[in-house]
């Protein structure tokens, strides 16, 4: 192939216009931004999705020899977003460009408008080690607040240095993490960066009154995180006070306290953990683990509660946790069964959320316990498809050391008032 004439560029405006879309105004500045790094940080359906996929589009069209571009997100289910965007707009509106689209792959090749092969492909961050080793010239990121800071920083930005790639780092904000730190960077401390913050009923094809009601029906810090687009700190966070509650460390067994525990057991790819707490409200003990056998299972959780003078353990008995809970009964370790259903998890959340709140509790040291200290503050509060709140993991990330920490909390440190679940958020 010739080499291409450096001079050529794409025209963006006009390919905008030809494959009919009309970016509201705030589109309109991200698309005309030339920053290799830029962050977009807007409401719920401001129009991230639609501005990002266009821009993959454009940037794969750039004539060149060949290039590659990636959206990723923390897990498929959230690239798939951005991806499935472009997806049907090549196949409508760019079959002639189209050399071929490799479902199982997640991957598209056009041929760019100098006749080059251009790939674009969606990736997942739940893997990281997956995201080593091709250099990259543009990125996409979609709910990048929700993205471990170390995936962008050792596996992401340094794919893009080689040939000068560009990122797109587009979300709702949560929280003031590495993700708030690259917008900061882009109001003016950063030539690299340009950002933007916007709420959603800046895209005009939104009805307000609509989003007017969701503030009526929500917490005003989920409102103002997910609609206006906020910034605020632990605006979606379940627990508060973690860090404040985690300065405990790991306590052997004393012969005149009183223990109980929580287990919460894998499901597929899970982990299974205990928690044992004292009556102080002390975690004491804990044990995580995956993939062992049944029986083994068994055997190691009977020996941890019987060292923590035969403490009671409350048991996830849904699904998987059924036989566990019988074969445990059968040892003779002091099982009480606790379905999980929507209401009585949510009733075991709201109460640890309350026990932290006050400080009744007192967790190991983040270094001891660095998994579970980071499911409890990444746990959060969220906006449905369906227009719902509800409390969970983030996507792609666990909640079995929350799990278990709530079964034990809720022996160990039981309601004062027996109003469990009536916790509003402010």
């Amino acid at each position: 192939m010739a080499p291409i004439d450096s001079a050529l560029r794409l025209d963006k405006e006009r390919l905008f216009a030809d494959l009919r879309y009309e970016p509201h105004e705030g589109q309109r500045a991200v698309h005309a931004s030339r920053a290799p790094r830029r962050v977009l940080a807007c409401g719920v359906r401001w129009g991230k999705t639609k501005a990002a996929a266009m821009e993959g589009i454009a940037a794969a069209l750039e004539p060149k020899q060949s290039s590659v571009g990636w959206v990723t997100a923390p897990t498929y289910d959230l690239a798939d977003r951005v991806f499935r965007e472009i997806q049907a707009i090549v196949g409508m509106q760019l079959p002639h460009r189209l050399i071929g689209m490799r479902e199982h792959e997640r991957k598209i090749l056009l041929r760019n408008l100098a006749g080059g092969v251009s790939e674009i492909r969606a990736k997942s961050a739940d893997n990281p080690v997956s995201l080593l080793g091709e250099g990259l010239d543009w990125l996409v990121i979609d709910e990048a607040a929700r993205l471990k800071a170390h995936v962008w920083e050792s596996h992401l930005a340094q794919r893009l240095i080689d040939k000068r790639g560009w990122a797109l780092l587009i979300s709702t904000p949560r929280g003031k993490g590495w993700y708030f730190d690259a917008f900061r960077r882009g109001q003016g401390r950063d030539s690299d960066y340009q950002s933007w913050n916007a709420p959603s009923w800046q895209n005009p094809h939104l009805d307000r009154e609509l989003i007017e009601a969701e503030r009526a029906r929500l917490p005003e810090r989920v409102f103002e995180q997910e609609f206006g687009g906020q910034f605020i700190e632990g605006s979606g966070a379940v627990f508060r006070n973690v860090r404040e509650c985690a300065i405990g460390s790991w306590k052997e067994p004393e012969a005149h306290q009183s223990y109980f525990a929580g287990l919460d057991l894998a499901k597929v790819e899970d982990f299974s953990v205990l928690v044992v707490m004292n009556r102080a409200g002390e975690v004491c003990f804990v044990d995580r683990f995956h993939r062992l056998d049944w029986a083994l299972q068994v055997g190691r959780i009977r020996t941890a509660l019987e060292r923590y003078r035969n403490a009671r353990v409350r048991v996830d008995s849904t699904g998987v946790g059924e036989p566990v809970f019988e074969a445990l009964r059968r040892e003779g370790v002091r099982a009480e069964p606790y379905p999980f259903t929507a209401r009585s998890k949510a009733a075991l959340i709201d109460h640890l959320a309350l026990l932290l709140e006050r400080r009744e509790i007192v967790l190991p040291r983040p270094e001891l316990w660095p998994d579970g200290i980071d499911e409890l503050e990444s746990f959060e509060y969220a906006v449905t498809e369906t227009g719902h709140v509800k409390s969970s993991a983030p996507a792609g990330q666990h909640d079995d050391c929350v799990a278990a920490l709530a079964l034990a909390a809720f022996h160990a440190r039981p309601a004062r008032s027996g109003r469990i679940g009536s916790r509003v958020i402010g």
